[in-house]
């Protein structure tokens, strides 16, 4: 099979196309237009899940006021994306930086256009070494070709590059990693950034995942406003798979923005 000039196997095909039919993808044409685009809500599962979307969020405004940016750290921060990388690696400032704790730094291609951003390493990213890996990697990776992407075109962080012992931010540390966050898109200039969850949502955009979907927001960063979409993490669309359609219906906005 033939995707433009990139030939992929068989096995590659099979994983894209079982992604647009988990997207609900089913028709490539259709007799009556559709707005493909129209945010739709989250189905609603468990407690701790993302609550639905309200339906009173079709009339929201096109964009959130983003809250000021927290003060920047006691130290300057690095000036330079290699110097800043180098930063993430080493620095003993981070929140949850501890001798024998694991970072899972950012991977791909900050030129490419497209920044990612995650909430922070899983448990098992932090055996691998590598962000959004496992299951949920593999969900990932299905979700990118099937925009005609994959890790080396994009560009991959995470809010923060070390897992907390709990697995959550208190508000401290998220205050903290969103001032980093925030440097650190304004240092790649993407043309866009995707947000991967509640915490990215809400630490960049100022709402929750739930409130924030389905339109375009702006990050202020010292090099200017960079446009950021908010969207389901994989790990969340593995429990709830009808969600899937919803994080299809923002790769579609996000790639057309990416594209133009």
């Amino acid at each position: 099979m033939e995707r433009g000039n990139e030939h992929w196997t068989p096995a590659a095909a099979a994983s894209v196309l079982q992604w647009w039919s988990d997207a609900g993808v089913d028709v490539l044409i259709d007799e009556e237009p559709r707005d493909w685009l129209r945010p739709q809500p989250v189905p609603s599962a468990r407690a701790a899940e993302p609550a639905p979307l309200d339906a009173r969020r079709q009339s929201a405004p096109p964009a959130a006021r983003v809250p000021a940016a927290p003060a920047a750290p006691a130290e300057d921060l690095p000036g330079q994306l290699d110097m800043f990388q180098a930063y993430l690696r080493t620095s003993e400032s981070l929140s949850f930086a501890a001798p024998a704790a694991s970072r899972v730094c950012p991977a791909g291609d900050p030129a490419s256009g497209l920044m990612i951003v995650a909430d922070m390493p899983s448990t098992e990213d932090c055996g691998t070494g590598t962000l959004l890996s496992g299951e949920p990697g593999r969900l990932f990776d299905r979700m990118l070709a099937a925009i005609g992407r994959d890790r080396n075109s994009i560009y991959l962080a995470a809010l923060s590059c070390l897992r907390s012992p709990d697995g959550r931010f208190s508000t401290d540390s998220a205050r903290n990693c969103a001032t980093l966050a925030r440097h650190h898109v304004g240092l790649v200039a993407p043309k866009a950034v995707l947000l991967l969850g509640d915490a990215c949502a809400k630490a960049l955009t100022g709402l929750s995942m739930a409130q924030a979907r389905g339109r375009w927001h702006e990050i202020q960063t010292q090099s200017g406003p960079v446009k950021a979409l908010v969207s389901i993490p994989p790990a969340t669309l593995l429990n709830l798979p009808a969600a899937k359609a919803h994080a299809w219906a923002d790769l579609q906005m996000l790639i057309e923005e990416v594209n133009a």
